[in-house]
């Protein structure tokens, strides 16, 4: 069985999908992604393009069941940032809202304190568990509410999230977020997500190979019947935008209240779609595996 260095980018078309863990003591600090991957991150301006050509078929995926959504935005990144996202989240037939929460400055008090009471208004007006989808650092604090209150949380969705950062792992957002370290909340994580146990709620990553703002590996999740990883083709600014990131969005969405199964893209699209990868601790690294297709 192949193992993958997670501290080391792939390279080349046969990458295996398979990512071990080392353990916390043990694994290697991980460095940004290289210059050429993070000059990479300016294809969001053909991914806008994509989005636009594929708008049309985006929207008509389906009614909702109209139960709320709260879209976190990645750090430095507003509710103007996820405009875009909520609209179709919101043709879908969602209630789709904002942080309302200004700038993501990263975990401060004040902030981990307004997602918190963001959460608990909109289940109380609505009166049914909030799906939270978080892109990037937004994905982090969305599983950080779900550990906190998974009876208001029914799943959740994150985009390109760093969930397994440890200390002394570096992004191409570590020198702002060194400069602003001061204000965030000593007491909020910060290590793997993984050593957390399971969430207590069904989640989707979405990530992308070629993300030019943190390591894809830190984007995997444990993969068990609850909990999966989805591969797209993009960048890290663009998977707001990204039409393929969408449609599994729109999918997750879908799926009745008390019940998930595992992202199946339709036949036609499955290029779209790479085999997935898995975060493994334990270093028995190998492929998540792909299910069948569901028979109708």
């Amino acid at each position: 069985m192949t193992l993958v260095d997670p501290t080391i980018p792939p390279t080349g078309p046969d990458i295996p999908s398979v990512v071990p863990a080392a353990p916390d003591t043990a694994r290697r600090r991980l460095r940004a992604p290289p210059m050429s991957r993070q000059l990479l991150e300016q294809r969001v301006l053909f991914e806008l393009g994509a989005l636009g050509a594929a708008a049309p078929w985006l929207r008509v995926l389906g009614r909702g069941d109209r139960h709320p959504v709260l879209v976190l935005p990645g750090f430095m990144g507003d509710d103007a940032s996820t405009v875009a996202l909520r609209s179709f989240i919101r043709s879908w037939g969602y209630w789709a809202h904002g942080w309302g929460l200004g700038s993501n400055m990263g975990p401060t008090r004040a902030l981990l304190d307004g997602i918190r009471d963001r959460l608990e208004a909109l289940h109380g007006r609505h009166g049914r568990p909030v799906s939270l989808v978080g892109w990037s650092a937004g994905g982090v604090f969305a599983r950080h509410l779900a550990r906190a209150h998974p009876d208001r949380v029914r799943q959740v969705i994150t985009l390109g999230s760093p969930l397994q950062m440890h200390e002394g792992d570096r992004s191409a957002a570590s020198l702002m977020a060194n400069v602003l370290k001061s204000r965030f909340d000593p007491e909020f994580g910060g290590g793997e997500d993984y050593l957390l146990g399971p969430l207590p709620v069904p989640s989707t990553s979405i990530y992308s190979r070629t993300d030019g703002v943190v390591r894809w590996q830190v984007c995997l999740d444990v993969t068990d019947d609850r909990h999966e990883n989805v591969e797209v083709r993009g960048s890290h600014v663009g998977l707001g935008f990204n039409p393929s990131a969408l449609y599994v969005v729109g999918d997750r969405l879908a799926q009745p209240e008390g019940t998930w199964r595992p992202f199946e893209a339709p036949s036609g699209l499955r290029r779209m779609y790479p085999t997935s990868a898995s975060w493994h601790p334990d270093h028995h690294a190998h492929p998540a595996s792909r299910r069948p297709p569901h028979q109708h």
